[in-house]
């Protein structure tokens, strides 16, 4: 090769900065991309956010999110900026975590407050810096009394006066508003039909916004609130159930116990998802989004109480899930004798009786590799994230074993896998006994995912 000539490289081996691996990174948002449009996301965020500085930050990368189709609705607090505003006045008063009595002198610096704040992000929205994803831009942000409270009122004997709870919401009003493609702001501030205000929680009026909208996602972006395991790693993903045990075992501290007791309670009343997301980290919520496992820690519906290791009266079952997919030539052919003998290695999702879902794990431990097979799903019980389901449980399962790398064999699904952190292998990659048995004539991909 001659000296002069531009060194190439693959997009899988390529550096940082060359063209290649941003060719690289856009194959893999792509997938990412056709889920967003029309989406509802209610994101969610204190005053600490604002005092941290990252404010423009976050603006920016949410406006690539309306861009890319987003229904946004952001709702705000102002506990901090409250806080100082009362300090400044005079009064030792401060608010901390959970509901307390606001006085009328603390109502008039959450007014304050939340009009500050207010201003600062429809600022944010309005600023057309070039080279970021708000050149050009020209996205409308919109707030108003969208929201009816009613006051706490007296709990205990104690009075607590202007603090408030949301009653109901104006929903066709915030719905045209999403719809056209504006960004709806909601403030922490509540009326009632006789015009008085209320101080709400932000929190609350978050959880409360995302279940009335049953947006698809809630996202609270918080200053060190994600959960992490025993080595310090983030937990990137909880079952509600699991989630409510944390909380009531009481080791959290106060912070991540409230963002998780209130990311439980959406998850519990329809919203499908709910997230806890570091705002310290420069685009957050860009990487937990468009990246497999994220950053922060998302809460999902415990579903896998339909989740079960199979039986030998499960196979006629399994084999009705197989057989179509072997026909079409999705699948090798196995044979009932075939299942009859790995029926240990595996698990199906069972609903009322009806086995509509399955996976097969076959592991290699020399290697420390497990092949991951049969990945299936019954076509008319697609499209609530069973494959998902199926997934998770398989990696698990592998961890379990002492497995380091999950393996594939696919002709017709690769996209799906690449998706879900699959990186595309060779037949040298797999273990000796299954190089043995590869189906030269079926000519499959091979993906692998490091676990």
């Amino acid at each position: 090769m001659s000296t002069n000539e531009p060194e190439t490289y693959s997009a899988l081996d390529a550096p940082e900065y060359a063209p290649a691996q941003f060719v690289r990174w856009f194959r893999e948002v792509a997938p990412y991309v056709h889920t967003l449009r029309g989406k509802t996301f209610v994101v969610g965020f204190g005053g600490d956010l604002v005092q941290a500085g990252a404010l423009n930050s976050l603006i920016q990368d949410l406006s690539l999110l309306t861009a890319l189709g987003v229904h946004l609705v952001l709702v705000h607090g102002s506990r901090p900026q409250v806080n100082e505003q009362l300090r400044l006045k005079g009064f030792s008063y401060q608010f901390g975590r959970g509901i307390e009595p606001t006085s009328p002198e603390a109502l008039e610096c959450a007014k304050e407050a939340a009009g500050e704040i207010r201003l600062d992000i429809e600022a944010a929205f309005s600023q057309g810096l070039p080279n970021t994803p708000m050149s050009n831009a020209h996205i409308h942000i919109i707030s108003g009394n969208f929201v009816t409270a009613q006051p706490v009122g007296v709990i205990d004997g104690v009075d607590y006066k202007h603090s408030g709870k949301v009653r109901k919401f104006d929903l066709d009003a915030m719905k045209k508003i999403i719809s056209h493609g504006a960004v709806l702001l909601m403030s922490p501030i509540g009326f009632s039909p006789t015009g008085e205000a209320f101080n709400l929680a932000m929190e609350d009026l978050a959880t409360s916004t995302a279940v009335a909208l049953s947006a698809d996602k809630l996202i609270f972006m918080t200053k060190n609130s994600v959960l992490k395991d025993l080595q310090d790693n983030v937990i990137t993903e909880i079952a509600r159930e699991d989630a409510d045990n944390l909380i009531r075992q009481g080791h959290l501290d106060e912070d991540t116990a409230s963002f998780l007791k209130h990311a439980s309670t959406a998850v519990k009343r329809g919203v499908k998802r709910a997230h806890l997301i570091p705002f310290e980290l420069d685009g957050s919520i860009l990487l937990e989004y468009f990246t497999h496992d994220g950053v922060g820690t998302m809460v999902v519906e415990d579903t896998l109480d339909d989740l079960r290791p199979a039986t030998v009266d499960d196979i006629g079952a399994i084999v009705s899930l197989i057989e179509p997919l072997e026909a079409d030539g999705t699948l090798v052919p196995r044979g009932r004798n075939v299942i009859e003998r790995d029926v240990e290695k595996f698990t199906v999702l069972e609903h009322d009786g009806i086995i509509y879902g399955c996976v097969s794990l076959i592991p290699y431990p020399e290697s420390k590799m497990a092949e991951m097979a049969c990945l299936i799903v019954n076509p008319d019980w697609q499209g609530s994230g069973e494959g998902e389901i199926l997934l998770r449980h398989a990696e698990n399962k592998a961890r379990a074993l002492g497995v380091k790398r999950l393996f594939v064999l696919t002709t017709r699904t690769s996209h799906w896998f690449v998706k879900r952190g699959f990186v595309q292998g060779t037949i040298n990659d797999l273990p000796t006994e299954k190089q043995m048995n590869y189906n030269r004539s079926r000519n499959s991909l091979i993906f692998i995912k490091k676990l």
